[in-house]
């Protein structure tokens, strides 16, 4: 461990082999760092928070503060967040409420830039990217590979689908379906996320069958319920094309649209 002496570390915290905690820094108690993370300057991470190995959280970092919901009141919540995650400058990630899942949770390899927020109850997958200022609103659920462009604003309870992509300064108030790109305020639907899927080694029969289906759902002038029917008869039964189906099928808030 390399902790520089003008942190402060809470005698109750786990901090595991080869950490650095920079100048400055405040862990609190009941927090856990994993193995090989760096915690940069003026970082404060509070107490009931679990951070993986290898992550490297930048200067004034804030994790692990009581979410900002006029509901919250004091319970016990943890901030659960895994392995090789890129935590930049000012970023802030609250810890949950006791509703719906009563935790926030980051997977792995993230990257989320300076200025992001994070708010309670939020779910995080892997290999998402935050750009710049994007906020989520709490109990937002984000799917594996998706992009949130810069200074784009969330609306709770909203999902974000795989492999999707945002664009900057969106305002997003509904689910935005996986594989897709979307942009707006209010956002909007502009077909599938084709960089992005290629990428990422779709293959090009995968990639067809996920156009066709877009094309029905949101291009056709059918009902949506006899649209997913139409995708489920005519475009091959791939897993990703029942994802799409299944998330569009799923949602609570309704879907964004072209």
């Amino acid at each position: 461990m390399n902790i520089h002496p003008t942190a402060v570390v809470s005698p109750e915290a786990v901090v595991s082999e080869g950490v650095e905690i920079g100048p400055y820094s405040i862990i609190g108690p009941d927090v856990t760092i994993g193995m090989g993370t760096k915690i940069g300057p003026h970082v404060v991470i509070e107490a009931h928070t679990d951070i993986g190995e290898g992550c490297r959280i930048y200067p004034f970092a804030s994790i692990g503060a009581a979410p900002q919901d006029l509901k919250f009141r004091g319970e016990v919540t943890r901030v659960i967040i895994g392995r090789f995650n890129t935590i930049r400058e000012f970023a802030t990630i609250h810890r949950a409420t006791a509703a719906d899942i009563g935790v926030t949770v980051l997977g792995d390899h993230n990257l989320i830039m300076a200025y992001c927020h994070v708010a309670h109850n939020c779910k995080l997958g892997n290999h998402i990217v935050m750009a710049n200022a994007a906020n989520l609103a709490g109990h937002i659920h984000v799917e594996d590979y998706a992009i949130i462009g810069g200074m784009t604003g969330i609306h709770q309870f909203t999902r974000i689908g795989a492999h999707c992509i945002i664009g900057g300064c969106s305002a997003v108030p509904k689910d935005i379906p996986p594989y897709v790109m979307a942009s707006g305020n209010m956002a909007r639907l502009y077909g599938l996320n084709m960089i992005g899927l290629r990428r990422r080694g779709f293959k090009e029969e995968t990639i067809a069958a996920l156009k066709a289906a877009y094309r029905i759902v949101f291009r056709s002038k059918l009902l949506l319920r006899d649209a997913l029917l139409r995708v489920r008869d005519e475009v091959p039964d791939l897993p990703e094309v029942r994802h799409f189906l299944a998330f569009i099928e799923n949602s609570q808030r309704g879907v964004c649209r072209k």
